[in-house]
């Protein structure tokens, strides 16, 4: 279930509490609606500027959800005979060719966006008639490497979706191709107040092509954990493993613990911990949304260059998440 919280007092802040103290102004700031997969009581409370904060409101919520159980899915069904817009009520998009922090060539598309060199008849993102989401990577122009040459999606949950631990997982088939830059990532819905990297990042999945010397001659991807002061990243490669084919990509959530898998989440490749990293560990402070993108070029891949194919897709079956 999908708890929201609201204040009729214009200018009102929220803060709450999953963990059974009393909230305060210095508690997680409600920012989105999220995810409420275990038995847990929300407490919070609301404080407008120049007043003393409301009393504290108080539910409970009981789904008694065994282990395991889905909890939420977009499962991209189109029944509809012709492509669709993402369900709006899920995805947002952020827009623009800023680069992103990581000199990305792309400019990013948003769903009916006509503004040059978006173009609404070719949808960088859609579910197509097979029940799938499409991000489509497109080279406008025949022209180098540059900003505004190419466009791309990148689809996110902020401020309409958001959750803190359980299992999550999409079932993805990848691009490959120099300067080619799919990613499966979440970000804290505390970034509007805290910013990057203080927030928290979740790479459950980031693929570069399979031809970087550090796959060892395999095709390869990586789960990632960012905060304040830690970086930590392990890749997963294996014989006759390929990004091209379908696969399921899953990060399992816990506190304080992050692991990552493919395919199967009893065969976790990368464990994450507060032992384990340098730095501030942000994933158990509050909920997290999710983000799904295809970057082209960028500090990381490289710029795309003359083998590159263009039309270049990510495919995405679904996304799920599991209770722990």
């Amino acid at each position: 279930m999908m708890v929201r919280l609201a204040d009729a007092t214009p200018g009102s802040l929220i803060y709450y509490t999953l963990d059974g103290t009393t909230p305060t102004t210095s508690s997680t700031q409600y920012l989105a609606p999220f995810l409420v997969a275990s038995n847990l009581t929300v407490k919070a409370i609301a404080q407008a500027p120049g007043d003393s904060a409301s009393v504290v409101v108080i539910q409970s919520f009981t789904p008694n959800l065994a282990s395991g159980t889905l909890a939420w899915s977009d499962e991209f069904a189109n029944s509809t005979g012709v492509n669709i817009q993402p369900n709006a009520s899920i995805w947002t998009y952020d827009t623009g060719n800023s680069g992103f922090g990581n000199s990305e060539l792309e400019n990013y598309c948003a769903w009916g966006s006509n503004a040059a060199p978006c173009n609404t008849a070719s949808p960088n993102a859609y579910v197509g008639t097979d029940g799938s989401l499409h991000i489509v990577a497109q080279q406008i122009v025949a022209q180098q490497p540059s900003p505004g040459v190419y466009t791309s999606a990148r689809l996110k949950s902020q401020g309409l979706f958001s959750f803190q631990y359980g299992r999550i997982e999409a079932r993805m088939k990848l691009p490959e191709g120099q300067g080619m830059w799919p990613a499966f990532w979440l970000l804290g819905n505390n970034i509007a107040t805290v910013n990057w990297p203080a927030c928290g990042e979740l790479d459950v999945m980031e693929h570069i092509d399979g031809s970087n010397p550090a796959s060892e001659g395999f095709d390869w991807v990586q789960g990632s954990v960012h905060g304040t002061n830690m970086n930590g990243g392990i890749q997963y490669h294996s014989a006759g493993f390929s990004a091209t084919a379908w696969h399921t990509y899953g990060m399992i959530w816990s506190k304080g613990q992050i692991q990552y898998y493919v395919d199967d989440p009893s065969k976790v490749y990368a464990t994450f911990t507060p032992t384990t990293q340098t730095g501030a560990w942000p994933f158990d402070v509050g909920p997290q949304f999710v983000i799904l993108n295809l970057a082209v070029g960028g500090s990381w891949p490289g710029n795309p260059n003359s083998t590159t194919v263009f039309p270049a897709e990510i495919q995405v079956d679904y996304v799920r998440i599991y209770t722990n």
